[in-house]
């Protein structure tokens, strides 16, 4: 089996003759070119040219003169919010192009390509547009009365923070490039874009069309490139904020070539996320939707629910279940409307997910549910697997394979569990099924960002998305998030009693 490029001549256009945009022209990048690959099939697609470190240079230039000057952070708060409602529009109407770009080269399938990655940041812009003329919680200026230890008034302004380095992943990358260059924008900063080398195209689709939005030259740049070209985005001085979402790994590099400057850094990171069965609660009603939920987007989240807990009298029966289940998950082309388990991204991530396994295997884990590799001739596929007769404290259950991989573990006990699903390094998600009431109680002691219940529902733009412990710093959306990209200078002055 193997697939074919299906891009329309318009969504061609967008992407055509893909290049850096720095201070409104776009450039070809100066360094070797990355080439981007078609994760279905393995064929290669086209050669980028990478930014180099000076172009990335240039981008920050563009970006801080723009802020500097004026020409965004001088337009009023409404003006700022036509221009990102226009650019919500413009990604409305290049809806199904901007799709077929990400399954293209990120291999997402179809559906969710549709609904959380190209829908859901349609949605959360045309929050962030209304948020850039309402501004934050009691508005871009709020008086305070006098107070009366200190016997002084004053005001609170809130003030956009600068040049803002938007570092993007490869899984979901038009919300990232909404909740960081978006957020940004809506709070008056302005931005340079960089994207994963794995998807670059679609940071392409994205800056055309802001471009289009009438964005200004200078404040939305975009830098095609590598890790010496990222290494300036993070360390320039001209810029004021670095948002990453990716790896632990270099997310601490980012907080550390970041910090010589006091460079405020929001870091969205990785992810061992639990899925809780409460007793009472049929193995039947809900091994579906967990099996489903852990291995959209072949698992390549931050935030799935890998680790699976419930009462050991279900254990085996959930077991059983969840073969029935996985056997009938399709893994395949993304571009087919039933397909759910896509490629990962690249053949060497691939390797790495499979190495977990087999060395979970080779430690007395066994396989419970799918496991190997589907029959498709080309491209980077993997069957999902469920592996049980694991221990907490093993690699398999602490470290994030990223890919459809998860364990199913039981517990004797409520207090036991909750000790299983908080012993992690991380705390960005979690889901919990039961009864309403109880499971709430559960949720105020799971130590995560987010807690679902019930499965949940779609992220809200209004509500913040952030992670406990190891699973980043600060905050991406909602009114937290927003204030994240924002600096408060206090004016003050004495009044009499």
């Amino acid at each position: 089996m193997s697939f074919s490029p299906r891009l329309s001549d318009k969504a061609q256009l967008l992407i055509e003759k893909p290049k850096c945009f720095i201070d409104g022209s776009w450039q070809d990048g100066l360094e070797a070119p990355a080439t981007v690959f078609d994760p279905a099939t393995g064929d290669a697609l086209l050669d980028v040219p990478m930014a180099s470190p000076a172009q990335a240079q240039l981008a920050v230039d563009a970006a801080r003169n723009a802020f500097d000057d004026g020409r965004w952070t001088g337009l009023s708060p409404e003006d700022r919010s036509r221009v990102l409602h226009r650019l919500a529009d413009l990604m409305r109407d290049n809806r199904d192009e901007l799709v077929s770009i990400f399954v293209q080269e990120g291999g997402c399938p179809k559906s969710l390509a549709e609904s959380l990655n190209t829908d859901l940041p349609i949605e959360h812009l045309r929050w962030l547009a209304d948020k850039a003329a309402a501004g934050p919680e009691g508005g871009w200026v709020q008086e305070l009365d006098r107070h009366p230890w200190s016997g002084t008034a004053g005001l609170l302004q809130r003030e956009p923070i600068g040049v803002v380095s938007s570092l993007c992943p490869y899984n979901v990358p038009y919300i990232a490039y909404v909740w960081k260059a978006g957020a940004a924008l809506a709070a008056g900063c302005t931005t340079i874009i960089m994207p994963s080398p794995r998807v670059p195209l679609t940071a392409v689709a994205f800056t055309r069309l802001a471009e289009q939005a009438g964005v200004p030259p200078g404040v939305l740049n975009l830098i095609l490139g590598g890790p010496e070209a990222g290494k300036v985005l993070t360390e320039a001085d001209g810029v004021d904020m670095v948002t990453f979402t990716g790896s632990n790994a270099v997310g601490a590099m980012v907080t550390t070539q970041a910090a010589a400057s006091a460079k405020r850094v929001v870091l969205e990171l990785g992810g061992k996320s639990p899925n809780i069965v409460l007793p009472g609660v049929s193995a039947k009603d809900v091994v579906s939707a967990s099996l489903h939920r852990l291995f959209r987007n072949a698992g390549q989240g931050c935030a799935v629910t890998s680790r699976t807990f419930v009462p050991r009298e279900i254990y085996d029966n959930y077991a059983e279940l969840a073969a029935e289940v996985v056997a009938e998950m399709k893994v395949g082309d993304p571009w087919e409307d039933d397909t759910w388990v896509g490629p990962l991204i690249r053949a060497e991530h691939r390797d790495r997910v499979e190495g977990f396994v087999q060395r979970a295997i080779s430690g007395g884990a066994k396989i419970l549910a799918g496991g190997g590799r589907p029959d498709i001739e080309k491209g980077y596929f993997m069957n999902p697997v469920l592996l049980g007769n694991v221990q907490i404290t093993d690699e398999i259950c602490q470290e994030e394979q990223f890919g459809p991989v998860g364990v199913l573990l039981p517990y004797d006990s409520l207090d036991e569990m909750i000790a299983l699903a908080n012993n992690t390094r991380y705390g960005l998600n979690a889901n919990i099924w039961g009864e309403h009431d109880e499971a709430v109680k559960i949720a105020m002691k799971i130590n995560s960002g987010n807690v679902t219940i019930n499965g949940g529902g779609p992220l809200r733009p209004d509500v913040s998305f952030g992670g406990y412990k190891q699973s980043g710093n600060g905050t991406e959306m909602g009114e937290r998030g927003f204030e994240e990209f924002l600096e408060y200078k206090h004016i003050s002055w004495p009044v009499p009693s």
